[in-house]
């Protein structure tokens, strides 16, 4: 069974099994190969510039996380553009039937004194 998560912004699949480290596995990654690509990147790039590397990967996380917090927040302010609108002419539509039933209130008031 397959469970996805939303962790810190980033969408992690999760499926448990127990061939795997912790009993998980990331992005259809187990353990052991993320350990694998760990060791890898040690190997190339040196245990000295990993620090650089993990900065440089925030940094793009980071850019990439606000530049879909603005596109949600431009959605939003769509939205709420056409929410503001709406309310003005259900708050018009409504005062128009206030009047109409004061009106035939009156009237019906009329017709029954009569």
């Amino acid at each position: 069974m397959l469970r996805a998560s939303l962790f810190n912004g980033a969408f992690f699949i999760l499926k448990p099994s127990s061939d795997y480290i912790c009993g998980m596995q990331f992005l259809f990654i187990s353990g052991a190969e993320i350990f694998f690509i760990l060791f890898i990147v040690v190997m190339v790039f040196g245990a000295d510039k990993i620090p650089g590397i993990a900065k440089g990967l925030g940094k793009g996380m980071r850019q990439l996380k606000d530049a879909t917090d603005d596109i949600k927040r431009e959605i939003q302010k769509t939205t709420d553009v056409d929410t503001d609108f709406t309310k003005n002419i259900r708050k018009e539509i409504d005062d128009v039937k206030k009047n109409v039933n004061e009106v035939s209130g009156s009237i019906k008031r009329d017709l029954n004194k009569k």
